[in-house]
């Protein structure tokens, strides 16, 4: 019987993905997303039979809080090509690798026309129903970053094959198959957890569509016993199908006559005190937690949002209530929606939760609102000094210097420069004298050094 033994670069690669996993903050990101989804998939990933597609370590590096340009992400990056190279070295490997740049080729024109299809419905006249139209923003959302993993990944596998000299490199696809460019802020963080469509949900015995999932080769080699399994860090559990989300990510939040369902955001007299927050908060869980074993996710998951719609003094409330239930993951999903709220918003959120003293909770919605554009970081930030959160607007300057390009901050900076100027340049020199360096370059070329 043939023994397989793992690559030394694979399994160097395996161990440096496991610790990067293990900086994901619990309960949700793309990590909870995949690990639902495809949990097999995933694990054998960590087990080394099989080299997790980049695409999918940018998402977990972003989940992390690390730059794609960053110390650990270029590690990573000089692992992933020494342990794909000796994972396609493998007898067979070239003719693996063609077949799926082939499947990836096929999933990439399959996005590009539902792209298509799905934005032309969006802007068909008459116009769809309110209902109709967060349902197809939602498909639409997930279908291009479908399009989006299948585009890296033809490029990468062209890489890949071209190294092994059995196929030479590719252009990229056409642009014009492409589909629109993604909204703004929307991109880089998931819309969790969305429902899937039926060509997408998983099934005993059957793996699910998209390229998010498509990284396992479709029939298994005969390598012998596989290495023993690695340990994997707990699989979040989101909730999954139903309704299609209402939240912010997918349509902003809800009117306050839709979120009176569940008690946790419905409009409430001024001066709500803590017990009948407490009480809202109460009612909101029971209503969670029905739905749940109803198998309604879907609705659940639509009434957890609509929490940001109502009363901002309520959700400590809720937080602190979800996490007695046993169901921190879903204050991690709420956190997630509410880091794209609109700008004063989000901002009247981070204020609650300062106030609250749960300054985690603030620290991780202000972490993962940085991948909005310039300008409505920008804007939060005027909000949070306007109501004299000005420890919170630092907080979201030195988060968004950390993980964003200089040239970023730079474009962030010329929307107010007298104001944020001065403020990056110190929310940088926090995090290091090299991020310090590299945007005051970045400032002088954009013309703000003297501002």
């Amino acid at each position: 019987m043939t023994v397989y033994q793992l690559p030394v670069q694979v399994a160097t690669y395996r161990h440096w993905l496991t610790e990067l996993v293990r900086r994901v903050p619990s309960g949700g990101g793309w990590y909870g997303v995949f690990a639902e989804r495809d949990p097999d998939g995933l694990r054998a990933c960590f087990d080394g039979t099989e080299i997790l597609p980049w695409d999918i370590v940018e998402s977990l590096l972003q989940d992390a809080g690390e730059p794609g340009g960053g110390p650990l992400a270029l590690r990573g990056r000089a692992l992933y090509a020494a342990a794909t190279g000796a994972h396609d070295r493998r007898p067979g490997g070239a003719e693996a690798l063609a077949e799926r740049r082939e499947l990836m080729e096929r999933e990439r024109r399959y996005a590009a026309s539902r792209v298509r299809a799905l934005s032309d419905r969006l802007g068909a006249t008459p116009a769809p129903g309110p209902d109709d139209t967060a349902r197809l923003e939602h498909d639409l959302a997930w279908t291009r970053d479908d399009h989006a993993r299948a585009t890296a990944r033809v490029t990468d596998l062209t890489t890949r094959l071209a190294r092994l000299g059995g196929d030479p490199p590719a252009a990229p696809p056409a642009p014009a198959t492409s589909p629109p460019a993604a909204t703004p802020g929307r991109s880089s963080v998931p819309p969790a957890p969305p429902s899937d469509p039926p060509a997408r949900a998983t099934r005993a015995g059957r793996r699910p569509r998209g390229a998010r999932y498509a990284w396992l080769d479709d029939v298994a080699e005969d390598q012998g016993p596989a290495p023993a399994p690695a340990s994997v860090p707990a699989l979040p559990a989101l909730p999954t199908g139903g309704a299609t989300p209402r939240g912010a990510r997918f349509g902003g939040a809800q009117p306050a006559e839709t979120a009176v369902r569940g008690g946790a955001g419905g409009a409430a007299p001024a001066g709500t005190d803590s017990a009948e927050a407490a009480r809202a908060a109460a009612n909101a869980v029971y209503a969670l937690q029905r739905l749940r074993a109803q198998g309604r996710s879907g609705e659940a998951h639509a009434l957890l949002c609509e929490a940001l719609g109502g009363p901002l003094s309520r959700l400590p409330a809720l937080a602190e209530e979800l996490r007695r239930a046993g169901l921190a993951a879903d204050w991690s999903v709420l956190l997630w929606e509410a880091a794209s709220l609109p700008p004063a918003r989000l901002a009247a959120v981070a204020g609650v939760l300062a106030d609250a003293d749960r300054a985690a909770d603030c620290e991780q919605l202000l972490r993962q609102g940085v991948a909005r554009p310039a300008e409505e970081l920008a804007g939060a930030c005027a909000a949070l000094r306007a109501e004299g959160h000005h420890g919170e607007a630092r907080a979201l300057l030195t988060a968004f210097v950390r993980v964003r390009a200089p040239e970023d901050a730079a474009r962030l900076a010329a929307e107010d420069p007298r104001e944020l100027v001065p403020q990056l340049v110190e929310a940088a020199r926090a995090v290091s004298a090299s991020r310090e360096g590299d945007l005051l370059h970045a400032l002088r070329v954009a013309g703000l050094a003297g501002a």
